[in-house]
């Protein structure tokens, strides 16, 4: 009778760490993972991609002066309130000129098209309210 043989155990049965604590290790710690791939042809260069990854907890980043993903608007909310606040920000600038321009042209003596027209008809009511 032959008794079954037990698989070894691929990590070994005193080596005590187990994913956890390597996933916390590297978070902690941070791992960078860099590649160049470039493609030629009869010495031309044709394509070249650089890779580079960094795996860390949110924490370590910060640490580390990264934190785009707080200003994308894609991926944060604040970051797209900012974003509209700007913008709204730049538009009423904008209003704020057009309207002090309007105004100036007014106050210099010539009266824009549609303030001349809207001035006659409120004269025009005034006289046939009185007459």
């Amino acid at each position: 009778m032959t008794t079954a043989q037990r698989l070894p155990d691929p990590y070994g049965n005193g080596g005590g760490a187990n994913l956890a604590d390597i996933l916390e290790r590297v978070l902690d710690k941070g791992i960078v993972i860099a590649g160049d791939i470039r493609i030629n042809l009869l010495d031309i260069e044709l394509l070249t991609i650089k890779l580079r990854l960094i795996v860390a907890s949110v924490d370590k980043a910060k640490e580390m002066g990264i934190d785009w993903w707080e200003t994308d608007p894609q991926l944060s909310s604040r970051a797209g309130r900012d974003e509209l606040a700007r913008e709204n920000a730049e538009l009423r600038a904008h209003v704020a000129e057009l309207e002090n321009a309007r105004g100036e042209v007014t106050a210099g003596g010539s009266q824009p098209a549609e303030q001349t027209q809207s001035s006659q008809r409120s004269q025009k009511s005034e006289k046939e309210a009185q007459g």
